[in-house]
């Protein structure tokens, strides 16, 4: 935690905004047999609590995606596990952990269209448009919080595969990674 700067997000605000993202989509999608499509690694924690409190009948399925190097994005694209259900004619949404310069979001996103879904939307956790890339046409359906431009570590999130496993949304001081 010594590299921690601050708790942007609690661990009891993230379920709390879990269970409301939940819900809604819950009740948006009864009697649809939605596919809910987790983007690897970072999207883990999140993933699994969503689902848990999902109320109608889902399938689940993964990719996983790669764009950065340390903590910059490459903005080079590149797939990693592709998802192994057939979408064609289901009801997609995408889970992303964070919906930052928004290059590897969109790229997901028509990857799955091409996938022919019935429909194809995305639920981010954290939404950070300070570093939007403008020329990202996708934008999230469902956002659990909006959050300053700062590095974030934490429920999911990485540095070189570190500090995943926090419970909390954290700043990560600068001399950490740069």
């Amino acid at each position: 935690m010594h590299q921690i700067k601050e708790v942007l997000l609690s661990e009891a605000q993230i379920q709390q905004k879990v269970m409301e993202l939940a819900g809604q989509i819950s009740r948006e999608y009864e009697g649809k047999d939605p596919v809910f499509v987790g983007v690897l690694k970072g999207v883990v924690m999140f993933f699994g609590d969503f689902v848990k409190r999902v109320t109608v009948p889902c399938q689940i399925d993964f990719m996983w995606i790669s764009s950065y190097q340390g903590s910059t994005t490459t903005g080079n694209m590149c797939v990693r596990k592709d998802v192994s259900a057939d979408l064609k004619g289901r009801h997609v949404v995408i889970l992303e952990d964070i919906f930052d310069t928004g290059n590897s979001l969109e790229f997901t996103y028509k990857h799955l269209l091409s996938k022919e879904p019935a429909s194809l939307k995305i639920c981010t956790l954290l939404d950070k448009p300070e570093r939007r890339n403008p020329a990202v046409t996708v934008k999230p359906d469902y956002t659990g919080f909006v959050i300053p431009n700062e590095f974030v570590v934490g429920y999911g999130l990485d540095f070189n595969e570190h500090y995943r496993n926090l419970p909390f949304v954290g700043i990560l001081k600068p001399e950490a990674y740069q």
